[in-house]
Formats: structure tokens, sequence, C-alpha cells
């Protein structure tokens, strides 16, 4: 009964789906406000359907009834409960359910806390949501129903991908789909405006909320799965420029330049017709992303390869809803009044440059993603974009934009002087020289693009402190301190990428037991490979023995690990971190000699790419709630003026 009950939960939900979208049009026109009524209660239960749908289908997991088809495909009795539970979403249909019922639930957030904009443009906001979920409800029942029952019942489930049995999967997905639909509340917010001729500062200060929250997710889902990738499939390497990968990348370069876009919208009353534009974009780059995943068009190793008639489905999607907000923004972008004006020497200005930079990286990412497919798609020829064209294309850009990310929050809003701006800056500017001339001396030889990003890490780490210059601490905002983390995290982690890029050192050895080889600093003695089992799999570790000079050895077991449902053969890396890197460590296959094929790897300072990570996602939850604490002062004072 818990598919049946999960699958009328659905149809229920996309039935009031349905019937807010239509009350909430009919509210709009003249004379029938009254119809506004049942909108905000629509949303609400809504939103409990969908999570009830969805915590049905992971009761269904964790008690593996195999009579439901999507169960049976990817569980199966003997798997440990954590991949049980986290295989809930580890599918086509039921990440796609998770969707729903993110998107669901956030609507009736909206719907129940939302109080900072017009009542008109909120239902307008409601609606354009509905209609959102709508879709998504339609691509659920008829073409990926995650409660279809199987007849007869099969005693055994197929299992789950090894590669996706890790706790990784428990956090990277979810986190990602936070994100998507934070920015499909965005895209809400900037259709109800529109809608309602209501851009202005009120809306800004409504969305951004949002924007802040999905970008938070965002960092974290992405560096997640990087790490994840990284220790996972034995490769070496932290990002492959992958097209899944990319598909999580472009929402976040696109969410990047609408937070700070809205940001000057609801403080300073600016770029209006810029915020919408990029609201729209933002979530056209989520449904991309959604697109390139499930259409079937990508063979990747953390992809949902899915039949075709499944992605025409979203592609329509795709068309209709970035189609319609497109035509809309054509249609009203005339009555949306200009706003402040701004000096090009001014924070403003710098904000403008910064997301004119990063709408070209995704500019370069979405045309080396798209391009293949697209070829692919007229002449039958594959094309392989990889990263030597990422990297050349988009890896200047980006040092660009990091550098005017440093001067942006030393100058003033609205109009500075250049005199001015070149004082402040100056510190950080020597810094980053004596970075320069101390790499230069003290480092062996290494390539242009990491040379500039160390000097830039440690320029942009002086200047992101810089605000807090004869400030007094404690009454510093508390998104003043978020913007200073989050800023000093991107120079974190560019530190650990130029570090990475240029001092890793690598050793591909055929190993007899005995015998020691050196990576880097370190001598590692193969001591030989056993047999050995797991709850759902079997595998060969190797042991191995590594020594730092004169310091005490420790040991590592990489794995080749083979599992049975379904049948598939893993490499699990054993890696070693220390302060100043990290020791992986990945055991190939033997050869007629008795030999074991051993990858080394020696990576300085590769850990500071996700603990920069960890500072940019810290720093925008302490600009989330120093926002949110500044707004609810604000109403207190206004409540008992």
């Amino acid at each position: 009964m818990m598919a049946e009950a999960g699958l009328a939960a659905l149809w229920l939900a996309a039935a009031l789906s349905a019937l807010q979208l239509i009350l909430g049009g009919i509210a709009l026109t003249p004379g029938r406000w009254g119809m506004a009524v049942p909108v905000r209660p629509l949303a609400i239960v809504q939103g409990l359907l969908t999570a009830l749908a969805f915590a049905l289908l992971v009761g269904l997991f964790v008690t593996s009834d195999m009579s439901v088809k999507l169960v049976a495909a990817n569980s199966h009795t003997a798997k440990p409960l954590l991949y049980k539970f986290a295989g809930t979403w580890g599918n086509h249909e039921g990440s796609m359910l998770l969707w729903v019922t993110t998107l669901g639930v956030a609507g009736a957030l909206v719907a129940i806390f939302e109080r900072r904009i017009a009542e008109r443009t909120l239902i307008a906001t409601l609606a354009a949501q509905a209609a959102i979920g709508l879709g998504f409800f339609a691509f659920l029942l008829f073409s990926s129903n995650p409660f279809e029952r199987l007849n007869p019942a099969p005693m055994e489930g197929n299992g789950l991908n090894p590669l996706l049995q890790d706790p990784g999967l428990a956090f990277h997905p979810p986190t990602l789909y936070f994100g998507y639909v934070g920015l499909s509340i965005a895209f809400s917010f900037a259709v109800g405006a529109l809608v309602t001729r209501d851009v202005g500062a009120a809306f800004a200060r409504a969305m951004r909320p949002w924007v802040l929250i999905s970008w938070i997710f965002l960092t974290i889902g992405i560096a997640a799965g990087s790490y994840w990738a990284y220790y996972e499939l034995g490769w070496g390497g932290w990002w492959f420029w992958d097209p899944v990968e990319n598909a999580s990348l472009m929402p976040w370069l696109a969410a990047t330049a609408l937070l700070h876009s809205v940001t000057v919208l609801a403080t300073r009353d600016g770029l209006r017709a810029w915020t919408v534009m990029l609201a729209v974009v933002a979530f056209s780059m989520s449904m991309v992303g959604t697109f390139l995943v499930r259409s079937g068009i990508l063979t990747s190793v953390h992809s949902f390869a899915v039949d075709p008639q499944r992605g025409s489905f979203i592609l329509a999607l795709l068309a209709l809803y970035i189609g319609g907000a497109l035509a809309l923004f054509g249609l009203r972008v005339g009555t949306v009044r200009e706003g402040s004006q701004f000096e090009p020497v001014s924070r403003e200005g710098a904000l403008v440059v910064n997301n004119l930079l990063l709408s070209a990286i995704l500019g370069i990412v979405l045309v080396g993603t798209l391009y293949p497919l697209a070829v692919e798609a007229v002449s039958g020829e594959k094309l392989s974009v990889g990263p030597p064209y990422f990297n050349a294309a988009a890896g200047p850009v980006a040092l660009v934009m990091v550098a005017i990310m440093a001067a942006g929050p030393l100058m003033r809003w609205r109009r500075d002087k250049v005199a001015e701006v070149s004082r402040r800056i100056a510190l950080p500017i020597l810094i980053a020289a004596v970075a320069l001339l101390a790499v230069v001396l003290f480092a062996p030889p290494i390539g242009l693009l990491p040379l500039l990003g160390l000097v830039l890490a440690f320029g942009v780490g002086a200047a992101s402190v810089a605000p807090l210059w004869k400030r007094n601490l404690r009454r510093t905002p508390m998104f003043t301190w978020g913007m200073v983390i989050a800023h000093f995290g991107v120079a974190v982690s560019l530190a650990g990428m130029a570090s990475e890029s240029a001092f890793i050192k690598e050793s591909l050895v055929a190993a007899r037991p005995g015998e020691v080889h050196s990576v880097g600093p370190f001598n590692i003695r193969f001591d030989g490979v056993e047999p050995i089992a797991g709850p759902n799999w079997t595998a060969l570790e190797g042991t191995l023995v590594a020594r730092r000079g004169d310091g005490k050895p420790f040991t590592l077991h990489p794995q080749a690990r083979t599992f049975s449902s379904p049948p598939t053969e893993t490499s699990e890396a054993s890696i070693v971190t220390r302060l100043d890197g990290q020791l992986y460590v990945v055991l190939g296959r033997s050869d007629e000699q008795g030999r074991w094929q051993l990858r080394l790897w020696w990576k300085p300072f590769v850990t500071l790419i996700w603990g920069g990570a960890a500072l940019i996602a810290f720093g925008g939850l302490l600009s989330l709630i120093g926002h949110l604490r500044r707004e609810r002062i604000a109403r207190d004072k206004a409540v008992y003026a």
C-alpha cells in the first residue's frame, strides 16, 4: 500500500499545483483578487504531499520492497542500510522525486514566511512556482513513475551501482538539488516581479535569501562531488571538466553573478534589469544541467543515462519555461525603471565587470560542453573537448576576475577615485609582488597560469581582509564578515589549485613485494596483496609502508574491489593527508611476472581546494544570517515606532 499511497500523494500534489496556477493567474486579473485567498494554503499542502510521497519511497527502499520496479532495479537486501536510504535518489526516478519534493517544500516555505513584497507579486511568484512544479509532476507521473509495481515481484534486486555505494551519495546529490531549487525560487520571484511590474529593492530583498541558500548549497555540493570523484574513481584528479561536472558548475557561476547583482539591487537599488536577466539565466543553467544528466546523450561515470524520450520531455520543459520567461522579459523590460546611477570606478562598477567575466566563463563552459553534442547530432562525428580547452580559455578570464574581486570590496559605493582605490590596494599588491619574487627565486620552474594563480592567491587573501582594517570588529556586521571569509576562501582554493598544478609529483610503477619506490618526498615499500571481504564486495588489498625522510612510517591499503550485484570492479584509493598535501596511492592489476601496477601521487597543498570551498560556503552562511538579522531588526523597529 505504500507505493499506492505515494502515487496518490503525487497525483494530489499535481492537482493542487494546477489549481494554484489557475487561481493565481485569475487573481491577477482585474476584479478577481478574491481568488488569491487559497493560493498560499494550496502551496503549503502541496509541499506536505510531495514530502509524504518522498518519505514513502524512502520507506520502500529501506524495507526492500522488490515489488516496486525502482527498488528492484536499484537495491538489494544485502546492501548496507545507508545505501538503501541514499539509494532512494541514486537513480533517475528517485532523484527526480527528490527534486520535486524540494521544489514543493520550498514553495510552501515561501507561502508561509514571505511578507516582504506586495501580495500581488507574491501571488504571481507562487503561480510561477506552481507552473514549474506542474511540469515536473507531469514528467514524473507520465514518464518516470517511481512507484510502478512489478508483477511478479523478483526475489532479489539488481543492487546499486557500486560507484554510488559511498557516503558521498547521501550528501552530494541533495545539496545540489537544494541549490537548483533555490534558483527556481529566484526565477519565480523574477517572473512574479515582471508580471506585476514590481522590480525593485523589496523584490531583491525577498529574492536574496533564496539566492544565498542556493549558492551555499551549490558550493557545498560541487566541492563534495569533486572530493567524492577524487577519492572514489582513482584517477588522481579533483576536476575533470566532465560534462556532468560542468552541468553543476554552470548554475554556480550564474548564481554567483546573480548574488552580487541582487545585493546591489537590494542595498543600492541598481542593476534592476540585469538582476532579472541573471535570475532567468541561472535557472536556465540548472535546467540545462538536468537535461544533460537525464537525456541519455551523455555517458558520464556519474550521469543517469536514460532513454531519449525522457530527455525530450525535459527539453520541452526547458524550452517552455525559459522561452516563456525570456519572452516575458522582452515584453516587460521596458517597464523596468533604470534604478540608481553609479560611476565606473565604484563598487557597483567592479561588480558589473566581475559579473561580465563570470558570464564569459559561463559561456566558455557552456560552449565547450554543448558543442561536441551539437556536432554529433548534426554530423554523427564524435568530438572530445577536455581540460586543455577549458584551462586555456577559462583560466585567464578567471584570474582577471579574481584580481577585480580583490579590488571591489575596497571601493566605495556609487563613486570613488582611482587614486584612493590605488592607495587602498597598495598593500595587497605589495604582498602579491613579494609572493611572485619568492616563487621565482625558491620554487622550481612552473607554468604561467599556476604562477599567476599563486601570486593572485596571496594578493586576494590580503585584500579580502582589508574591509576589516581600522574597524571595530565587534561591531562589524555579520554579512561583512561573511563577505570577508568567502573572498578569503576563494584565495585559499586558488592557492590549492595552483599548488597542486605546479608541484604535483606522479609515479607509475610495476612493483614486486619488498621493492621500494619514491614519489615526491616519500619512499614507499610495497609489501604485497591479500584478499579481503566486505559487506557486499570482495577485494584485493595492497599493503604499502611509506616514510618521509627520517619520519615515522605509516601504512596505506589501496583496494581493487569486485561487486557481484551488479558485477562491477572499482578502485579504492588510499589517501594520507599531511599539512602540506596528500599522498595518493592506487592499486592496479598484476602481470605474468608477479608485479603489481601502482600509481603514486604526491599532491602539495591539494586539501586547500576543499578547505577554501568550505570557507566560501561558511561565508555565505554568515551573510545569510546577517542579512536576515538586519531585516528582522528593521521590522521590529517599524512595529514599535
